[in-house]
């Protein structure tokens, strides 16, 4: 009952993961990125675990479908898992195990891969990958937002989704992006409007931390009131 992206830019260098699902707080489970080595995804009867032992794989210099091959076939629970890895060349893998439920779905296009689970259409992945792929200039959460949303149009879960998370690692250890969604009823249109909030500060964040001096002055908008 899930369906995500990992995609690298190869412009920026940026890696990346968008990722839904009909459970709340889907961000904190499944979705894993360090800068410079790769972005994960594990699910279906996810094993968080699992995340940052593909990302220590890749930093240990494994590619990423050789850190998927070794992460399944390191955990005992293998055939309940489904995983997804990208590098920082842009390599990808993926892997579902036999207990999957279906509809379930891999796609791997250039610089991303898509998976799904308890989906409408295997396909499915394969329109997340088109879209992701279809504007390479445009920045990487953009796309990684773009591929969520076809996901759900090309027919999404079999229940309605239920939260969303966003993230994206650039030159620092700590994310360039981290949004989520925790329970919404639209929570990939959600995770669209909080991106197109955050997009203009994104490099303003990454300067207070790195370079307070040279930091401008945040002025916060007004908040909006209910009614």
């Amino acid at each position: 009952m899930t369906f995500s992206l990992v995609g690298r830019c190869a412009r920026t260098g940026q890696l990346g993961a968008v990722v839904t699902t009909s459970a709340i707080g889907v961000g904190a489970r499944c979705q894993f990125a360090r800068a410079g080595v790769g972005a994960v995804l594990t699910q279906h009867r996810t094993d968080p675990r699992l995340g940052p032992m593909m990302l220590e794989l890749m930093a240990h210099g494994l590619s990423a479908p050789d850190a998927v091959r070794a992460a399944a076939a390191g955990t005992p629970h293998r055939d309940w898992r489904q995983l997804a890895a990208i590098d920082a060349n842009g390599r990808t893998g993926a892997f579902t195990g036999t207990k999957v439920r279906p509809a379930h779905g891999e796609a791997e296009g250039r610089d991303c891969v898509a998976i799904g689970n308890i989906i409408r259409d295997g396909a499915m992945p394969r329109a997340m990958a088109a879209a992701f792929e279809a504007d390479p200039a445009a920045p990487l959460a953009t796309r990684l937002i773009a591929a969520i949303l076809a996901g759900e149009a090309a027919g999404g879960e079999i229940a309605a989704v239920a939260s969303a998370a966003l993230l994206v690692v650039d030159r620092e250890t700590f994310p360039f992006v981290d949004l989520r969604v925790d329970a919404h009823d639209t929570p990939l249109l959600e995770l669209a409007r909080l991106w197109s909030l955050y997009e203009p500060t994104a490099e303003d964040y990454v300067v207070r931390a790195v370079d307070p001096d040279r930091a401008g002055l945040y002025v916060a908008p007004p908040p909006k009131i209910p009614g």
